[in-house]
């Protein structure tokens, strides 16, 4: 069992920031690539930013060059540093990863924590 705590949402003004983490821990051997998605009210689950256990990685359209995702390898956590935020980022913004576990392959998603951007 691995289980993803997410953190860092909140209420921001139009072109503040927000830096969110998620924390893996459980049965974690090792971990493949962490990603951040969010989803919108009355809108699809989408892809933010995502990076491999190499480090690469690659952004959705809508936050290049204003989204920055990273790891920590040693504590098992992800970060998402957002920046110039506007009111269309606003929504709940959800971790995911996989990796492996002592006998098993796993891939998990965070409860998800809430971004909202006022103009």
């Amino acid at each position: 069992q691995v289980q993803l705590v997410e953190s860092g949402g909140g209420l921001v003004q139009a072109g503040g920031s927000l830096r969110l983490s998620c924390a893996a821990s459980g049965s974690i051997f090792s971990i493949n690539a962490m990603g951040w998605y969010r989803q919108a009210p009355g809108k699809q689950r989408e892809l933010v930013a995502a990076i491999t256990s190499g480090g690469s990685t690659n952004y959705a359209d809508s936050v290049k060059g204003r989204f920055t995702i990273s790891r920590d390898n040693a504590k098992n956590t992800g970060y998402l540093q957002m920046n110039s935020l506007k009111p269309e980022d606003t929504a709940v913004y959800y971790c995911n990863a996989d990796g492996l576990g002592p006998v098993l392959p796993w891939d998990y998603w965070g409860q998800g924590t809430q971004v909202t951007v006022s103009s």
